[in-house]
């Protein structure tokens, strides 16, 4: 299978673009290079024949015909998007440019393709969203998102995801186009930039720094090692039933300070201090405007139709994670210096 992937440098799409290509996928890369993109992440899938890679952004249409019918793909995977809530609330006009109009002009540019190459039965548009589009949980762990709770986006970048995925149904619906959705929980894993939280805690314990956590450090979230992600997508992209949505959630329920605490449980044993534990710089800050007090998925439609689930459990996967982190300080040292990382950003409504 031929797949064009949009954002196949960020962090979700570099993993998609690793996986497919290891397991014998041409790939074709469909990437902008902004900030959070760095083609470090797929330098080994660029070594194989069948990886191909064309910077063009998916705001710019004519440029996606091009890539369409030149590389002549069987699925496209879009990820492509600005992802950073913080950011968002600081600058919500790229979330609504790249998200919406950038969703819109792939759709447009794959009806086009899809249309001229009559219709093949077997094309594929997978959308990859986010759970928080569907807003906020109570703390009662009965309740989780489904396929069919309603959405409540409460932040400029879940407004613009709902928004795309409102559009990819659209198209299906209006047009025929053949569409799969899916909506995870929050990733992490190798590769992930360093202004998210995760990454942030292991560098800043690092460094010596304090270790930011909003609010009281109640606010949970689903945790889903990235590569496990990008096998349920490909799963997805393949199997999944046309105009169907998928949940995918790690099973992984944890506070924000009870994933610092481990994370930094971790890094006592891998890298000990010469005194203390990195947990002493925990360091509680002003909270995010309209932070989402819980996200948790159901994820029993993607098990019980396509028969996948999670193979690491949180802590396995924070043990990997920070260990990569440790060895590949060549990575993430000069992403730091790149614009807002390492700053509070979010903070002006």
């Amino acid at each position: 299978m031929k797949l064009l992937v949009t954002g196949g440098a960020g962090f979700i799409g570099s993993a998609v673009v690793r996986l497919a290509v290891s397991r014998g996928h041409e790939v074709v890369n469909v990437d902008a290079l902004t900030y959070a993109a760095c083609l470090d992440n797929v330098a080994q899938a660029a070594q194989s024949p069948l990886y191909a890679f064309e910077q063009v952004d998916i705001r710019d249409r004519a440029g996606l015909d091009t890539v369409f019918a030149k590389h002549r793909p069987d699925a496209v995977m879009h990820l492509a998007a600005e992802s950073h809530v913080d950011r968002s609330i600081d600058g919500p006009g790229d979330f609504i440019e790249t998200n919406i109009t950038g969703t819109f002009n792939m759709l447009e540019a794959a009806r086009k393709y899809w249309v001229e190459s009559g219709k093949p039965e077997g094309f594929r548009f997978h959308h990859i969203s986010t759970d928080e589009v569907f807003g906020s949980l109570p703390a009662d762990k009965t309740v989780q998102f489904t396929e069919d709770t309603a959405y409540d986006p409460r932040s400029p970048y879940s407004a613009s995801k709902a928004s795309s995925d409102h559009l990819v149904r659209a198209w299906h619906e209006t047009y025929g186009l053949p569409v799969v959705l899916t909506n995870c929980s929050n990733n992490y894993g190798p590769y992930h930039f360093p202004e998210k939280l995760i990454p942030v805690i292991i560098l800043n314990a690092l460094a010596g720094k304090p270790l930011p956590i909003y609010g009281d450090g109640s606010n949970i979230r689903d945790w889903l090692y990235v590569e496990d992600h990008a096998d349920a997508l490909l799963l997805v992209v393949e199997e999944g039933e046309i105009g169907r949505s998928y949940n995918i959630g790690g099973e992984n329920e944890r506070t924000n300070l009870e994933l610092v605490e481990t994370l930094c449980a971790i890094l006592d044993e891998k890298r000990p201090k010469s005194s203390g534990s990195y947990a002493d710089q925990i360091t509680f800050v002003t909270d995010r405007p309209g932070h989402d007090a819980r996200y948790a998925i159901d994820p029993s439609r993607i098990r019980d139709e396509l028969g996948w689930r999670p193979s690491v459990t949180v802590e396995e996967g924070l043990a990997q994670t920070v260990e990569w982190y440790l060895q590949n300080e060549a990575w993430w040292r000069p992403l730091q210096e790149r614009h807002g990382v390492g700053q509070r950003l979010g903070v002006k409504a």
